[in-house]
């Protein structure tokens, strides 16, 4: 008897997490292509869920399908796409963050803590689960103020972009000559939420972002420059 839809759905699951922690242990590289039949022999699936999966992660902008050739893992950000998406969260996250601030609870501050330092901890990446340990700090520290605005419309227009931030994340910051530079943004972000400056927390918000854009730029020049 065919098995339902729902019950497809955690092994989708499973697929769309296992994928995301092999981007995450940096076992793809931009632009590779992924071939579908090798990946269900390799995680010993049928290839259903593992469609499912990508499909998740085209959604995400980590992915790519091409008409007639599959999936590929997504090249990396040219200048002006690197501009344009820091350019958007320039535009949202200050806004978040102010809204965030205007509402701080106790519960929140400690949230967005217990996030910095799990960051500061894996800055040094020792290793693929401390680099994957920091990818996923340094979303929660974001995800956690936008949920905090408590403006849906907003944390659903970040939570939209946040795939290609990830991608940002992945293909970008770990290259990062200043790995530690993030938390030292982040706890700056955080001390200003504490004492109550939403206007300042939205202020070094934007400039943690530019901070990103800079060292984003920077490292794109130096892989150019050879």
């Amino acid at each position: 008897m065919a098995r339902r839809p729902s019950d497809r759905q955690p092994l989708a699951d499973q697929m769309y997490d296992a994928l995301l922690k092999q981007f995450m242990d940096g076992l793809w590289s931009p632009g590779q292509a992924l071939n579908i039949g090798a990946l269900s022999r390799e995680l010993n699936v049928s290839q259903t869920p593992l469609r499912e999966a990508l499909a998740r992660l085209e959604h995400t902008g980590l992915v790519r399908r091409e008409a007639l050739k599959g999936y590929r893992v997504a090249p990396l950000f040219n200048e002006s796409e690197l501009i344009k998406l820091m350019d958007a969260r320039l535009a949202l996250e200050p806004t978040l963050t102010y809204e965030a601030g205007r509402r701080t609870t106790p519960e929140f501050l400690q949230d967005v803590a217990d996030s910095i330092e799990e960051l500061r901890h894996c800055a040094t990446f020792d290793g693929s689960a401390s680099v994957h340990a920091y990818l996923s700090a340094d979303e929660r520290f974001h995800l956690l103020i936008a949920k905090q605005s408590a403006n849906p419309f907003l944390e659903s227009a970040y939570r939209s972009l946040s795939g290609h931030v990830q991608r940002f994340r992945l293909f970008t910051e770990l290259g990062s000559s200043d790995a530690d530079s993030p938390a030292r943004d982040h706890a700056a972000v955080h001390d200003a939420l504490a004492s109550g400056d939403a206007e300042s927390a939205a202020d070094l918000m934007r400039q943690h972002i530019e901070n990103a854009k800079a060292r984003a730029l920077k490292d794109r020049q130096a892989v150019a420059d050879g």
